[in-house]
């Protein structure tokens, strides 16, 4: 492996092979003598994008914008509140302070990292799935599109452990291996006697790059959200754009777990790793059982999208938004564009009244 030299600046960052060498603060800028860091604006980034490109295609999944605001609005609540918690669940000697107050700083100081994605995941689908509930959401379509935005989010977000030199792998002679002051700081201490890569087994060496393993993950996630989104047009069946993002992030986590150096532990065993290859059969499995229903009875498997029940929900919201009366209606003064059925029964319509 080509060695490298010790790293005198602490934020600098090297791609050897590449002779690519950055220098970043993880701090962007300070207000009010807050430090505001690159972590938590790449990943709010990362969600504005989600949100950004989501929001206008919900009407091909049968989902009310309107609606579907509120369950957004809590699945990135619940997301970076279950991301924390699983984070300090798994690391809680690291947080446990002498005081109830200064443990419940260190819980809540997300500025320096400290979130773990199937955390984020389990928050995010809790507190989303239960407002869906409430404003009477259909919760499959609204999954199949909630996690292609996923994708952006985890694929942008990731490059928050860049600036942060941090989520990286072992040692590494590849063309893409990276190295960089942290990274070199943090094993040689976590190296020595007592330190979590020792006790871990593992056998590091600063003087040699590591792999990206932040990298492998966003080029990955933002693959399948370019393949989600072109499949989406022809899926089959509710949920199984779902079922496909588990399967495909699952593969990808299983295997870039196993070259983390910081990964999650419970003994001898790899949390994330565990539940991606629990998540990756259990999806491939539902995959095929429901694609073989899906095949034998395509009556019983229509999409959302495709009801009667959704169109009239959709065009009575482009009605409602647009400030459109039903006189303006029969009258045929509504655009091309907003009129997505025609006329119904008044039975359809009260039905939807009673709903909304």
């Amino acid at each position: 492996m080509a060695e490298t030299e010790m790293i005198k600046d602490y934020y600098e960052i090297q791609f050897p092979k590449l002779g690519w060498e950055f220098h970043i603060n993880p701090t962007a800028f300070t207000i009010f003598g807050i430090d505001i860091q690159w972590y938590g604006i790449i990943i709010a980034f990362g969600l504005l994008l989600a949100v950004l490109y989501c929001f206008p295609r919900m009407k091909k999944f049968g989902i009310d914008v309107d609606k579907a605001i509120d369950a957004i609005i809590g699945g990135v609540i619940g997301g970076i509140i279950g991301a924390r918690t699983y984070f300090v669940m798994a690391e809680w000697s690291h947080y446990k302070k002498d005081s109830f107050k200064d443990t419940f700083l260190a819980v809540i100081n997300i500025r320096n990292g400290g979130l773990a994605i199937y955390g984020g995941i389990i928050g995010a689908m809790i507190v989303g799935l239960i407002i869906c509930r409430i404003r009477k959401i259909k919760i499959l379509p609204m999954l199949d599109i909630s996690v292609i935005g996923f994708l952006i989010g985890q694929g942008i977000g990731r490059w928050g452990n860049f600036v942060n030199q941090e989520a990286f792998g072992i040692n590494t002679d590849s063309l893409f291996g990276m190295t960089g002051g942290r990274i070199q700081h943090v094993i040689n201490n976590e190296m020595q006697i007592g330190g979590s890569m020792y006790e871990s087994g593992l056998e590091m060496l600063w003087e040699e790059p590591v792999h990206p393993c932040f990298l492998y993950e966003s080029i990955w996630c933002i693959l399948g959200f370019i393949i989600f989104a072109l499949y989406s047009r022809h899926r089959k069946y509710d949920g199984q754009i779902f079922l496909m993002y588990l399967a495909w992030y699952g593969a990808e986590r299983a295997v870039v777990e196993g070259l983390r150096t910081d990964s999650l532990m419970a003994g001898n065993i790899r949390i994330s790793q565990m539940v991606s290859v629990i998540i990756f059969i259990g999806s491939v499995i539902l995959q095929i059982i429901i694609g073989l229903r899906a095949k034998r009875d395509p009556e019983s498997f229509t999409l959302y999208a495709n009801t009667e029940e959704a169109k009239l929900l959709i065009e009575k919201s482009c009605l409602k938004n647009k400030n459109i009366t039903d006189t303006d209606k029969n009258t045929g003064n509504m655009n091309d564009e907003i009129s997505i059925i025609s006329d119904d029964s008044e039975n359809a319509d009260d039905n939807i009244k009673e709903e909304n």
